[in-house]
């Protein structure tokens, strides 16, 4: 079985724990390319989605599926994105797709954030993957300078320009050891708009697509 088959079992298997007759929050990337194409599949007993950026947005109403503007909706019930990392504690990397900012604000907002990925993205520690961190463009040389402080070799991301006008830095070389506090310390750095680690909104559950099928872990 390939990777993105694994993804693909994955993605549909998130359908299972998808409320009928709700706005359902969706994050980005190939994993959830394949949630997406779910989703359509029952797009008439649901209200909508709400996008965490521009290419999911086209994506979800290229499939008939009306998205909705998050200012327009106090609360929903799920959130369903992937993961460049995540560990066991449910806390992931995430950015890969320079979506982080977007993505982390949609699960702040949803009840319960279902994350879906392949068995590859599983690890002890996260690190191995470049940390993104979306940054004001004219404090990204600054914020570098903090970044390398910190332990880590942040590069800028060539040729990217985020949904919100704002560069990425994948920051290599981090044991991330403590992701709640690390976070934290990011964000804390003027001139940062958000990093990738999601420890303080951790997924409620993970479905884990792999040649032997789907694992969910709670």
């Amino acid at each position: 079985m390939t990777q993105d088959e694994m993804k693909k079992n994955a993605a549909w298997a998130a359908l299972e724990y998808i409320p009928r007759d709700t706005v359902v929050g969706v994050g980005t990337g190939s994993t959830v390319n394949h949630f997406i194409d779910a989703l359509a599949s029952i797009k008439h007993e649901i209200k909508g989605a709400v996008s965490s950026s521009e290419q999911s947005t086209k994506r979800l109403q290229a499939l008939g599926i009306e998205v909705f503007d998050l200012n327009s909706i106090d609360s929903f019930s799920v959130y369903v994105d992937g993961a460049d990392e995540i560990n066991r504690q449910k806390h992931m990397i995430k950015g890969g797709g320079a979506a982080l900012t977007r993505e982390k604000i949609v699960a702040a907002v949803a009840d319960s954030f279902i994350c879906i990925v392949d068995q590859s993205k599983q690890v002890d520690v996260l690190g191995t993957f470049p940390l993104p961190v979306e940054v004001i463009p004219m404090a990204s040389s600054y914020v570098q300078r903090e970044l390398t402080k910190l332990g880590g070799k942040p590069v800028l991301r060539a040729g990217v320009t985020t949904d919100n006008g704002n560069v990425i830095l994948d920051v290599h070389q981090l044991a991330i050891t403590d992701p709640l506090k690390l976070e934290q310390q990011i964000n804390n750095i003027v001139g940062v708009v958000c990093n990738g680690i999601f420890a303080h909104r951790a997924a409620d559950m993970v479905l884990v697509g792999s040649a032997d099928g789907t694992q969910v872990i709670r």
